[in-house]
């Protein structure tokens, strides 16, 4: 869904009127606006809300651990979970097929003929924002900078939130 879109014309105004009738519940507005948020998001392609809801869910959860974790060898074990996890995940979407198109190219230049190995991804919109932003989260729970959220919520919101403002155009 583009701002200068129709569906947004449409969407933005019911979500505002949504929010404001639930002026008086916290939680409640911010379930509204996590769904609205994964609305507009799925709106280019849903497939790629998984993504979202399992990097966040992932470092909801790492997060508490690392927190709950006694010793420091503990505590890095979980942050690498977050890393190994989310880094994987960018990896493949964003650079599997630069390496399998140079490794392509490299067994070619030496006379060994190499079926494509390229995969048809599509790269999902805002992937390596929301990917740092919540490796961030676990890295200064890691760092006794903030303390882990409890309220899932509120947490998933922000995580969506971030990734939606990451895929606005330019």
């Amino acid at each position: 869904m583009l701002f200068n879109s129709l569906e947004y014309l449409l969407f933005s105004p019911i979500v505002f009127v949504a929010y404001w009738l639930l002026k008086n519940s916290y939680k409640k507005q911010n379930i509204l606006l996590l769904i609205s948020s994964y609305v507009f998001y799925g709106w280019w392609d849903y497939r790629f809300l998984s993504l979202i809801i399992f990097s966040s869910f992932l470092d909801y959860f790492v997060g508490q651990k690392i927190e709950e974790a006694i010793g420091k060898k503990n505590k890095k074990r979980w942050l690498l979970v977050s890393l190994f996890s989310n880094l994987g995940l960018l990896g493949v979407f964003k650079y599997y097929n630069f390496f399998a198109d140079s490794f392509t190219s490299t067994m070619s230049a030496i006379g060994w003929e190499v079926n494509n190995l390229t995969l048809n991804i599509i790269l999902p919109v805002g992937i390596s924002f929301y990917t740092f932003q919540t490796l961030s989260y676990s890295i200064d729970i890691y760092r006794n900078q903030i303390k882990a959220s409890r309220d899932i919520v509120g947490f998933f919101y922000v995580c969506k939130l971030i990734s939606a403002v990451s895929s606005w155009p330019n």
